[in-house]
């Protein structure tokens, strides 16, 4: 009965979802699929070092103000570095990899909203699957999109699901609950949606090796895009980036990206190489319809 009555939810919203996709087109800024621009995100995570980063962006290559918005999370002591050496006007964008909830006070190796903005970033990554297995739990990454917001940063909310959670068909429930919490504070007005972007990270596919198929992204990001419209606004839903994170590489970006509802990527071990780096980003760019780098195929 359970199942039967999701099988009714999800033909009802994916129903809705298209209408309201279809409904947007007129509104909604080409020249990117369904109107939402592609956003590749790099997370270093504990990785490199400020004498790394000038070879790093020599080797980037360069983007094209049409093309996908890139985004770079470093060790947070590495933040102004980047930003110096990118420069005020560079076009890509820099994040943190997590944020303290509290605006100040006595918690020694933390750091707040205010202070990852003066670092120079635009983004921060909440609830980040390594995060959530020290500990962190849905709650927490609630307070942190709420400070993210507030601090003016725009939060990379991530989501997924273990092994075993799927193995035994409870992926949904867990997204449906990890959702829900974290977005139980967002209320009317709500954050323009390209301040807000959600990763699906499925928790079995990073670092493994394993990636879950091009199908699999598709439904699961579907969920998703469904799941926020029914918690907040299908219109909103329709023009919220999500991303995809999970070994992701040069030989699989391609047909992940070619799924509708992927809008980009949340890339650990390959951004640290910035030649493959800069691959993902092209091979993404051209099953989005976008005319970026198309030489660095070559």
């Amino acid at each position: 009965m359970n199942d039967l009555r999701d099988r009714i939810e999800h033909i009802v919203r994916q129903v809705v979802m298209e209408t309201v996709e279809r409904s947007a087109d007129s509104w909604l800024p080409a020249p990117f699929v369904g109107g939402r621009r592609p956003l590749i995100v790099a997370n270093w995570k504990m990785n490199l070092l400020a004498a790394d980063v000038q070879k790093y962006l020599a080797g980037l290559a360069p983007q094209i103000e049409s093309g996908p918005e890139v985004a770079i999370c470093p060790p947070l002591v590495l933040l102004p570095v980047l930003r110096a050496a990118l420069g005020k006007h560079s076009q890509v964008a820099l994040g943190a990899q997590d944020l303290h909830p509290f605006p100040f006070g006595a918690h020694t190796g933390e750091h707040n909203g205010a202070m990852i903005v003066d670092a120079g970033a635009d983004y921060v990554i909440v609830g980040h699957s390594e995060r959530r297995a020290a500990g962190e739990q849905d709650e927490l990454v609630g307070r942190k999109l709420q400070a993210a917001l507030a601090a003016g940063l725009r939060p990379i909310v991530c989501v997924g699901e273990q092994l075993d959670e799927r193995e035994n068909g409870t992926t949904l429930k867990v997204l449906r609950n990890q959702l829900s919490i974290a977005l139980a504070g967002l209320a009317s007005p709500l954050p323009d949606p390209a301040d807000l972007v959600v990763a699906y990270e499925p928790v079995w596919a990073i670092g493994t090796g394993r990636t879950a198929t091009a199908a699999q992204a598709q439904e699961i990001v579907a969920f998703i895009r469904e799941r926020l419209g029914e918690l907040l606004s299908f219109a909103w839903a329709a023009r919220v980036r999500i991303l995809y994170g999970g070994s992701v590489t040069v030989d699989n970006a391609e047909s992940l990206a070619a799924r509708p509802d992927v809008d980009g990527f949340l890339i650990g071990g390959a951004s640290l190489d910035p030649d493959k780096f800069s691959k993902i980003i092209a091979r993404a760019a051209r099953v989005k319809s976008l005319d970026y780098n198309r030489e660095v195929e070559r």
